[in-house]
């Protein structure tokens, strides 16, 4: 695709495009079921519904964040099953209600398995209302398919990567609000603060109030601070919101940086790592 995006008004001209697949990615960290249930009161025509926690996550454990990576061949099978294959001509659409946040978040993990036709929904749901978009009530019956993963490990690391990146100088990036990130406030995670070193670059500064995705330019400026050839490792929380601000990256014209999956929970549930709470 020329852009990760996509506007409402394409998805409505390109609705009955066979080759297309949408997925609806609403979901609330504090009421975990509110996205199902608004999926099945109304949605986007065609749209399947994929889960931050069943879908889109593996199960929580002692270490990992509090959403590890889903294992490879688990979501394979379940993109397969709502009809992506790896044939390239298929195309994903995500959408979701929270800032682009969990159609961020499919949008790398499908690139990540090297499916490269994805986008998000710029706007997301309120988008598609805005221009008369209607919802529906029912699932649709999509064909299953076979998605053959090739994923690009070296898009991620773990805290044993972060680490021996830290030593070499890399540049961290932290996508959470200034207020966690300074340590002054931690509403999610055991602890507060930032991983040593790190900068901050707000998740939500991508996007305007509205939820609209801010234009390449803007993306640009940014990330204009650091170096044109820079690899930042980037994380959040948990490893979802991060994924905002890797797409931030990609508007910006940039080579693809590194997720740290485990991200902020994973770390600070580590007592041999040194936990800095305030900006250095």
């Amino acid at each position: 695709m020329s852009s990760p995006l996509v506007s409402a008004e394409w998805l409505q001209a390109n609705l009955d495009d066979p080759t297309l697949r949408i997925i609806d990615c609403r979901f609330n960290l504090m009421r975990p079921q509110q996205g199902r249930e608004q999926y099945q009161q109304g949605h986007v025509p065609g749209a399947v519904y994929l889960d931050l926690d069943a879908d889109l996550s593996a199960p929580k454990g002692d270490r990992g964040g509090r959403h590890p990576l889903p294992a490879i061949e688990a979501l394979a099978a379940r993109l397969g099953a709502i009809g992506i294959g790896s044939d390239p001509a298929t195309l994903v659409v995500a959408y979701d209600d929270s800032f682009s946040a969990f159609a961020s978040r499919l949008w790398w993990l499908l690139r990540y398995l090297g499916h490269e036709q994805v986008a998000v929904l710029d706007g997301g749901l309120a988008a598609w209302q805005a221009i008369g978009g209607k919802l529906v009530t029912e699932t649709p019956t999509i064909a299953p398919a076979i998605f053959r993963p090739r994923p690009q490990s070296a898009w991620v690391v773990d805290s044993a990567g972060v680490k021996v990146a830290q030593a070499s100088g890399h540049i961290l990036i932290d996508s959470r609000e200034g207020e966690r990130y300074r340590g002054e406030r931690e509403p999610i995670d055991p602890v507060a603060g930032h991983i040593p070193g790190a900068q901050l670059a707000v998740w939500k500064e991508a996007l305007d109030d509205r939820g609209y995705w801010r234009s390449p330019s803007e993306q640009q400026q940014r990330w204009q601070h650091l170096p044109t050839d820079a690899n930042p490792i980037i994380y959040c929380g948990s490893g979802v919101t991060a994924c905002v601000n890797l797409l931030s990256w990609e508007l910006a014209g940039r080579s693809p940086a590194q997720l740290y999956a485990g991200s902020w929970s994973d770390w600070c549930s580590d007592p041999e790592n040194a936990i800095a709470t305030g900006a250095e």
